[in-house]
């Protein structure tokens, strides 16, 4: 099944929070994955491990099995991750120069990578970077963990601030990769890339699909049942 391609028509008054986002996502991960979580948004899928569940958290500057942030006033500005804030250690963590930590990642020894997205495209191509003129000097490391990583998630609002899709046909801004993005947790719905489209697996059960198609910048596939998507709140 497919939808039309309308301009996105937002539905703010129903959407997810990033905690709840970032808590979806968190459930998917496996217990002992090794993990690499993008710098802001992403790092909050750290604090919602499931019970039971722990995955090993990965940081490009040289630390496996870092920890949640130190209480207000105990930082070790010493100790900080990629995105240069203050974490802890658990037992067994380890340092490492740079050079080794993106060996990990070129090596393909991350099992999941989870980052934040300017467009998503159809084919699963990632713009995270910049936008027109504006973003930050160069694409970073997050060129090797998109490609680097068995899986690549992505964790965004649905639409931007203007509402236009951040789910595309194509990527308009540079991009950060070709044919990474598995899977896509967006405020309003759980989108796979499957074989060059968009899957829709969940969606908010307040909203329908034909609303949803009219915020997504290209088809909307359905295979199999739609589950809602269901998180507590944060």
């Amino acid at each position: 099944m497919t939808g039309d391609t309308r301009p996105a028509t937002t539905r703010e008054d129903i959407k997810l929070s990033n905690a709840q986002i970032a808590w979806r996502a968190a459930q998917d991960i496996a217990d002992g994955a090794y993990v690499n979580l993008g710098i802001g948004f992403p790092e909050m899928v750290a604090r919602y491990q499931p019970p039971g569940r722990q995955a090993i958290f990965h940081t490009e500057n040289g630390i496996l099995n870092f920890g949640e942030a130190p209480p207000v006033g105990e930082e070790d500005w010493d100790l900080i991750n990629a995105g240069k804030r203050p974490v802890t250690l658990k037992l067994g963590a380890s340092f490492f120069h740079h050079a080794d930590s993106f060996a990990m990642v070129r090596g393909g020894h991350l099992d999941v990578a989870i980052l934040g997205a300017y467009q998503v495209a159809q084919n699963g191509d990632l713009a995270n970077w910049r936008v027109g003129s504006k973003g930050v000097p160069a694409v970073g490391g997050a060129m090797d963990l998109v490609h680097g990583a068995r899986q690549v998630f992505v964790i965004t609002e649905h639409v931007t601030k203007n509402g236009e899709p951040k789910l595309v046909e194509r990527c308009t801004f540079p991009l950060t990769g070709v044919g990474c993005i598995t899977r896509v947790y967006t405020s309003h719905a759980i989108v796979d890339i499957v074989k060059g489209h968009f899957v829709l697996r969940e969606k908010l059960a307040a909203i329908s699909i034909e609303e949803l198609q009219a915020m997504t910048g290209a088809p909307l596939h359905v295979e199999g049942p739609i589950a809602d998507l269901v998180v507590p709140e944060l």
